[in-house]
């Protein structure tokens, strides 16, 4: 049966469908900067897309990514507190494209081009309110649970905003 998801801004959640059913049920946090499509804005995009590339399957749970390529690291309090300020990115990646041109696809705002992920991120970081630069983070956990169902091409419909 097709599987769908479906990423409920202001409720701050993610829901994986089968079908009409709804299977698995996430807590996530969207862009601190809000919605929009436009590349730099540090928005969430909206509307329809599909998980065009799934990176880190087998990878421990933390393992830490840049560029989207494993570091070598897991993500713990020390290598936390040695960089304060980074975006970390954990886990896994399912790595959004844009399915409707002009709003999500081409130009100056291709999800794909501004690296719009679903991600891990450190267990510390809060859900259920938008704190990303436009991604989806999700605890790691949740996240390899969800990457596991999810192959390449799967619907990933954002809404509200």
């Amino acid at each position: 049966m097709r599987r769908n998801i479906l990423v409920d801004i202001e409720r701050q959640t993610l829901t994986l469908f089968e079908g009409p059913r709804s299977r698995l049920h996430y807590p996530v946090s969207t862009g601190l900067n809000g919605v929009g499509e436009l590349g730099g804005s540090g928005c969430t995009p909206r509307g329809r897309h599909r998980v065009r590339i799934r990176i880190g399957e087998g990878c421990p749970v933390g393992t830490v990514f840049r560029g989207r390529r494993p570091t070598g690291e897991i993500h713990d309090a020390a290598l936390a507190a040695r960089f304060p300020d980074r975006d970390w990115i954990l886990t896994r990646i399912l790595w959004l494209g844009g399915c409707e041109p002009g709003r999500n696809r081409g130009g100056c705002v291709d999800t794909l081009r501004r690296f719009i992920y679903i991600h891990g991120c450190p267990d510390s970081e809060p859900m259920g309110e938008p704190r990303s630069h436009g991604c989806i983070r999700m605890r790691n956990l949740d996240l390899i649970e969800l990457f596991d169902q999810t192959p390449t091409g799967t619907l990933v419909e954002i809404r509200g905003g």
